[in-house]
């Protein structure tokens, strides 16, 4: 894409996290921007990151792995936020430095047990089916603490707290209803895991409301390279 269009995006998205940070009294400072790439060709990223962004997700294996391979001269962080798949396991565990989406104690240790030792513990959240959604992956809110409680005894994983994706709606109330909801959640399981610290939860449509409920991690896509092209 244009890169100078890239740069406006990114300007205005940084501005609107300023804004939303100081309305809620917060340090925009203590809010990732996490830049959905997903079907975005290498050389978006490239010019993203010139830009200042260091931190990309991705949710198609294949796609994401020959960009990690196209990029590896720049210092990227690389995030894992779609659906894993038991046979997806051990490239995730290997390539990525944050998994989003994770939703099933399996999972969860097979990304552990595949972990390469020379590589720091891999950084996890919790996906969580909020809205209840049948189409949606995320552990049911009453399974969490289970999980929650597997998750943290496995040595090559650090749990760092839960990730969320409401069903769409513009109503600001009512994406802080369902936000404030995946916060709640964040804070009973400070119980069984007191070092959580993360809610990666908002994008691009509803990161307002997302910044309002405490949100550290936004998930913007759209907003940084326009509509998806597929």
């Amino acid at each position: 894409m244009n890169e100078q269009l890239l740069a406006d995006n990114i300007a205005k998205l940084l501005e609107r996290v300023r804004l939303s940070a100081e309305k809620s009294q917060r340090r925009a400072d203590d809010i990732l921007l996490l830049a959905v790439s997903k079907t975005r060709p290498p050389e978006d990223i490239r010019a993203a990151h010139a830009c200042g962004l260091c931190e990309f997700g991705e949710s198609y294996l294949q796609e994401a792995l020959v960009k990690i391979e196209a990029l590896q001269d720049l210092d990227l962080v690389w995030h894992f936020i779609g659906p894993i798949q038991s046979n997806k396991t051990r490239a995730i565990a290997s390539h990525f430095h944050w998994v989003h989406s994770v939703d099933r104690l399996k999972i969860a240790r097979r990304l552990s047990e595949q972990r390469p030792a020379e590589l720091p513990p891999l950084q996890i959240c919790l996906q969580v089916n909020i809205s209840g959604e049948n189409s949606k992956s995320g552990v049911d809110p009453g399974e969490l603490a289970a999980l929650a409680e597997g998750v943290s005894a496995l040595p090559r994983l650090q749990l760092r707290g839960l990730m969320a994706i409401p069903e769409p709606t513009d109503d600001p109330a009512s994406q802080r209803q369902v936000f404030a909801q995946v916060r709640a959640l964040l804070e009973e399981t400070r119980e069984i895991a007191p070092g959580l610290d993360t809610l990666s939860m908002g994008m691009s449509s509803d990161l307002e409301a997302a910044v309002a409920e405490g949100a550290t991690i936004l998930r913007p896509g759209t907003a940084i390279f326009g509509p998806r092209e597929r």
